[in-house]
């Protein structure tokens, strides 16, 4: 597909990938989010009563079983009285990934040359239900009275806090763009390093949408979305003929963006290197993607001649899949676009919503942390339940099982409610 927009996508020629740090459905380590996506462990499980009601939506990513003092072993009692359970989800995939980057020693980065962005497409969802409803949703955390909830009810307050914590002086900001926000935010913090302004920059994105006000709203008469399968562990069927919607997941992952001078003077080339990102409105339909496929395919085309790759240097592309009726087959409408209609010449395209559910505005960064450890492991993870694909959507999609590759560049896709859609191109560290 020819493109004829010139510096449409952000180039980024020394950025890398230094730390991962997650808190999610059955993982917050590095090593158990990668054993999950690489041998197709579905951390999906039931919806409890109370949640699920009689929405049909049976089947959920849950964060069970969290307690913030196995990470944030000094905080005092009496701020987290004050904090809710996802800003203590996010200062404690912060502190992950800020350990795994080795980065948790005292002056290991200049205050002023450190920064914050976070993404949230609902913020604090679940304090808000709990406050209006007095319902108590039986997490291991209590709901943060109003009288004591400045920091609970605002979206912003997880990446301040962390800020505070981690005394990162630089931009710290939050944005809330749906599904494409967890990639506007790594672009924002990239920004950052790019010019000079940061070192080192935490990009974190995090909802906890598992209330029953969100899911009212997300399996609506006329809006579903939702799969209502109850085998939990097939409720997410990327690309398959019989697939019928997300399952919505929770929790936090951060991503730590360092300058490449800075990494490499303290001896670490990390999981990837960041080569470009772009975001696109296509100001039409308000709630799906140009189904032609057409626009995808342009806005990937331009993240590619951005950083000076052509489409057949790209080994994979982590697909937003979220097994909904347009996504999948706009997706592989995109590819041909892109790469003509052999579908040999494709690259695999594949989906980690089934291991974790949709994360929402954390879903775009799910998947850049997905695809740095894929680099990083050269091995693709599998798309799982995907064994029976639709028609349009009959290519690779590693539905085998994890498959170790010479694996040089990967492209990550999300769309979002808005008519928005966003890229981000990956390549091996060197």
């Amino acid at each position: 597909m020819e493109n004829t927009a010139k510096n449409a996508a952000t180039k980024y020629e020394a950025v890398r990938i230094t730390g991962l740090g997650f808190l999610l459905p059955g993982a917050d380590t590095v090593a158990a989010a990668w054993r999950h996506l690489s041998e197709g462990n579905s951390q999906l499980g039931p919806v409890p009563a109370e949640l699920g009601g009689t929405t049909g939506v049976f089947s959920a990513g849950r964060v069970t079983g969290f307690d913030h003092r196995d990470y944030l072993t000094d905080l005092p009692d009496n701020f987290t009285k004050r904090y809710s359970r996802d800003i203590l989800l996010v200062m404690s995939a912060v502190e992950n990934a800020r350990s795994d980057a080795g980065l948790d020693s005292a002056g290991a980065v200049a205050p002023d040359r450190m920064g914050v962005v976070a993404s949230s497409a609902r913020g604090p969802a679940e304090w808000w239900y709990q406050a209006a409803s007095g319902h108590d949703l039986g997490t291991t955390w209590p709901t943060v009275a109003p009288d004591r909830a400045i920091f609970a009810s605002l979206p912003g307050t997880p990446a301040t806090l962390s800020a505070i914590r981690i005394g990162a002086q630089g931009l710290v900001t939050t944005v809330s763009n749906a599904c494409v926000g967890g990639h506007q935010a790594l672009a924002l913090a990239a920004d950052q390093i790019e010019r000079g302004a940061a070192d080192v920059m935490y990009v974190i994105g995090y909802d906890l949408p598992l209330v029953p006000s969100v899911l009212q709203v997300y399996s609506a008469p006329g809006s579903t979305v939702l799969s209502q399968e109850r085998d939990a562990r097939r409720a997410v069927k990327p690309y398959h003929k019989d697939r019928d919607g997300f399952a919505l997941g929770e929790g936090a992952v951060v991503v730590v963006l360092e300058s490449e001078a800075h990494a490499r003077a303290r001896g670490t080339a990390g999981y990837a290197a960041l080569r470009a990102a772009h975001s696109i409105n296509e100001a039409a339909h308000a709630t799906r993607m140009d189904l032609s496929g057409r626009s995808t395919a342009r806005m990937m085309a331009e993240l590619l001649d951005t950083a000076g790759r052509r489409p057949g240097a790209v080994d994979y592309i982590c697909g937003h899949g979220t097994a909904t009726r347009y996504n999948d087959v706009c997706e592989s409408r995109a590819l041909s676009h892109l790469y003509g209609e052999k579908r040999s010449l494709w690259p695999p395209i594949g989906s980690n919503k089934p291991i974790f559910g949709h994360l929402l505005g954390g879903a775009g960064l799910l998947n850049c942390a997905a695809v740095a450890l894929m680099l990083w492991r050269q091995c693709l993870a599998p798309t799982i339940n995907s064994e029976e694909p639709d028609p349009e959507c009959a290519h690779d999609h590693v539905a085998e099982g994890a498959r170790p590759v010479r694996l040089r560049s990967a492209v990550s896709l999300a769309f979002a409610i808005g008519s928005q859609s966003s890229s981000v191109l990956l390549e091996a560290a060197e």
